[in-house]
């Protein structure tokens, strides 16, 4: 439709005014409230940098209330700016480069000035394991007492820290510690127990030295994260309301020290040395997940580690949900069955199942297994719990891991067994066995659900089609993505 002249004259001046809009400074006539959230969207660097264009601009950034240098400069080439910052931060991320305690700590000290909430502060190294000397010559600061912080995550790259021997975290509820190493008269347990930390909730400590003996007392920690505390000895942790345990790869003897008292507790991870005579776990009574060691398969008589696993599971009689993960070697060799020294299981419920199988037959390890779980209600299988899963090895011809064979053969009934799930099933013969013969054992299966991660989408439609041929038609086989 042809337009009217005068249409035309009111499209021109409508663009006319737009260029106009464009040649003035309109942003600037926004409210201040609306150019802060405008701020926000930009990195810290970009932000400041507005500060140039007028003064009113410079008074905007210092109103920012969250402060983010990823690749952070030295904090004394940009003292003044920080200085100029007048808001309250509630979000502080500082991101270095292999940098030393003075620089770390003196952004430590501008955060325990001005911080209200949350705290980032990573200290990026080379990759690979620092010796203990060359983790000494990077030197030490002292942590500041972050007064108001709310949150706090330090990555330090191993340099020393010193733990303030006063001092209250008054706001703090969340604290993360990594690649630290711990100095200085006062103990990390001191400035974290409820006096220091009255409202601290959740605790993670990984990678890090200097700590043989750490004893936690709070009444406010729901959870305790502890991974690869290179040399610890002895753990004491009284924490009433605790809900959460995860102790990993810490301690440095076969006969730990530890005493738990969390009567809370509903779900502890102990993937470490355990010893009945030295480890007292008190009332776990409300304990519903477990997960622990590793148990291997085939190795030498003796070992200790299976030793380990079957102590700990001794300590309970009841758990509804137990994650294990059965280990075989690449090549077994002269190695010895172990699944006889796998002598029991506390009553399961729900039951997760890794197999690190390398390639081998593992029917006869899931079957000795599943022999002991007769109020088994739900299952997951994990098979293949790495990345090259479509790239597995196979085992070598006339391996003995299919032996013994009675699990072909003897009678299995699962009355209970209603839902499995089995994650990365690839499709090799030893997998498909095993899966018929766990159908048959499964007398009133519902439900198997095939969970992929890493698979080609054919390679996994091809297996859910497998699974179907062959489960019975009350089953539902469905096929789903990782989440």
């Amino acid at each position: 439709m042809a337009q009217s002249g005068g249409e035309i004259a009111a499209k021109r001046a409508k663009l006319s005014g737009a260029g106009a809009c464009a040649d003035a400074d309109c942003l600037s006539a926004l409210p201040d409230d609306v150019l802060v959230l405008i701020l926000l969207r930009l990195d810290t660097a970009a932000a400041g940098r507005t500060s140039v264009l007028s003064r009113r601009w410079r008074l905007l950034w210092a109103l920012v209330p969250e402060l983010r240098f990823p690749r952070a400069p030295p904090p004394d080439l940009v003292a003044a700016a920080l200085s100029a910052h007048q808001a309250a931060l509630r979000h502080l991320l500082v991101g270095v480069d292999d940098a030393g305690p003075e620089s770390v700590g003196a952004w430590l000290r501008f955060a325990a000035r001005r911080l209200s909430g949350g705290l980032i502060l990573r200290n990026r190294v080379p990759e690979g394991d620092c010796s203990e000397e060359e983790e000494l010559g990077r030197g030490a600061l002292e942590l500041p007492c972050l007064e108001n912080a709310t949150t706090a995550g330090l990555d330090l790259g191993f340099l020393g820290l010193a733990v303030p021997p006063a001092g209250v975290f008054a706001q703090l509820t969340e604290l993360s510690l990594a690649r630290v190493r711990f100095h200085g008269p006062c103990e990390l347990g001191d400035a974290i127990s409820s006096p220091r930390c009255p409202c601290l909730q959740k605790l993670s400590v990984r990678n890090s030295r200097g700590l043989p003996s750490l004893t936690i007392h709070s009444a406010s920690l729901l959870e305790i994260h502890l991974r690869r505390l290179y040399g610890l000895q002895k753990l004491t942790v009284v924490a009433p309301a605790l809900g959460e345990l995860k102790l990993i790869a810490c301690f440095a003897q076969r006969r730990p020290v530890a005493n738990i008292s969390a009567p809370q507790l509903w779900c502890l991870v102990w993937n470490d040395s355990y010893d009945p005579s030295s480890v007292e776990l008190g009332d776990l009574g409300k304990l519903r997940r477990l997960t622990t060691n590793s148990f291997y398969v085939y190795g030498p008589h003796g070992c200790i580690a299976n030793q380990v696993f079957q102590w700990l599971l001794e300590r309970f009689q009841v758990i509804h949900d137990l994650i294990i993960q059965l280990d075989y070697p690449t090549h077994i060799g002269s190695f010895q069955y172990l699944m006889e020294d796998f002598t029991m299981l506390p009553r399961v419920n729900s039951l997760a199942l890794y197999v690190h199988n390398q390639g081998h037959a593992f029917g006869a390890g899931l079957f000795h297994v599943l022999r002991m779980c007769s109020d088994l209600e739900e299952m997951a299988l994990g098979l293949h719990p790495r990345n090259d899963l479509e790239v597995h090895s196979q085992c070598e011809s006339g391996c003995v891991c299919d032996q013994p064979s009675n699990w072909k053969t003897d009678e299995l009934t699962l009355n209970h067994l209603q839902e499995v799930v089995i994650i990365d099933m690839t499709g090799t013969d030893h997998e498909v066995a095993f899966v018929k013969q766990l159908i048959n054992w499964a007398v009133k299966l519902k439900r198997m659900r095939l969970i992929y991660r890493l698979m080609s989408v054919s390679k996994v439609k091809e297996v859910h089609e497998k699974l179907i041929s062959f489960a019975m038609p009350e089953t539902c086989v469905s096929l789903e993505e990782y989440p």
